[in-house]
């Protein structure tokens, strides 16, 4: 990759990092309400090497170890960086399993958002989309089976990759549910009355780390380099965090975000299913629809905070 390339890569991790934890910084914004200003300063620091380093550096560098046991894990992290041929080949070899399984994971992900989640409904269609969730789990089956046929065909670790892909969805998305169940129960002080404020931070630590698992997959659309991932999805966990202290309320008022932070994740997951199927997607493409799906929805936030500002004064 050029310069310019790895550059844009970057910007686009981070904005997609960004975006996708808007809802998660919400949640963060209120509870941090009520602790000191020095753990506040705790959690923008040392809570962001904790973000950073521990849960977005160490689990792409497993994922990677996970689909290439031989390379090691730091074989993992210089992968991209390497001039061993074995090691070059043993990426490429396993790239296709990688790609599949985050690919049926994002699809799954935007799915159920889509479906079964509340949600301020965007564009056409969604609502009625959203009567019918009944049919989500036939419709996530019958497109895995799909996606493992043709899979199959190519390579049995790559049909398996699929089925992993689905296999994570489920069991990230129970402990997600229980993680959104336990930042209402601590926002609203059911049970944690009497937590410390350092408690309530090493808390919302966890919480992160499970709402993390998204971004990280989601960033392989954009590179399979553990580096770009570590930097660009840093670089997004930081900027969060500074608006999490400090700008939390202007962001609540775009009420869009989330639907283009679902829609990106969408497309990832398409062009993570076509890397795998050999179609070959060009390395910017990821960051270019990730960029014009969220300008998209920032620009409809906007026009409805202007209507919605022209109807108040009305």
């Amino acid at each position: 990759m050029d310069i310019i390339s790895i550059i844009f890569t970057i910007l686009g991790l981070a904005l997609f990092e960004t975006i996708n934890s808007v809802d998660n910084a919400v949640i963060n914004a209120s509870v941090l309400s009520k602790v000191s200003e020095r753990a506040k300063r705790w959690f923008l620091l040392y809570g962001l090497l904790i973000a950073v380093f521990m849960v977005r550096g160490l689990l792409p560098i497993l994922i990677v170890w996970a689909a290439n046991p031989a390379i090691g894990p730091v074989g993992a992290f210089f992968s991209t960086f390497s001039d061993d041929p074995s090691v070059i080949a043993a990426i490429e070899q396993s790239s296709p399993m990688l790609l599949a399984g985050g690919g049926v994971f994002l699809i799954f992900l935007f799915l159920h958002w889509l479906f079964l989640e509340p949600k301020k409904f965007g564009l056409p269609g969604e609502e009625f989309l959203a009567g019918q969730g009944v049919w989500f789990f036939a419709i996530v089956s019958v497109l895995l089976a799909i996606i493992t046929w043709f899979a199959i065909q190519i390579s049995p670790m790559m049909a398996f990759g699929a089925v992993v892909g689905s296999t994570a969805f489920f069991i990230t998305h129970g402990f997600k549910q229980n993680a959104e169940a336990a930042e209402q129960k601590l926002l609203h002080g059911e049970g944690h009355t009497a937590m410390s404020d350092w408690s309530k931070i090493m808390y919302l630590e966890v919480i992160d780390a499970t709402f993390s698992i998204d971004g990280v997959i989601g960033a392989f659309a954009f590179t399979l380099s553990v580096p770009l991932i570590l930097i660009g999805s840093g670089l997004g966990a930081f900027i969060v965090r500074e608006v999490t202290i400090h700008n939390i309320e202007n962001v609540k008022k775009y009420a869009y975000l989330k639907n283009g932070a679902m829609y990106s994740v969408f497309f990832l997951g398409i062009v993570m299913l076509l890397d795998a199927f050999a179609v070959h997607v060009p390395a910017y493409v990821s960051p270019l629809i990730t960029f014009a799906i969220i300008g998209f929805f920032f620009w409809k936030s906007h026009m409805h905070m202007k209507m919605q500002a022209q109807g108040a004064m009305a």
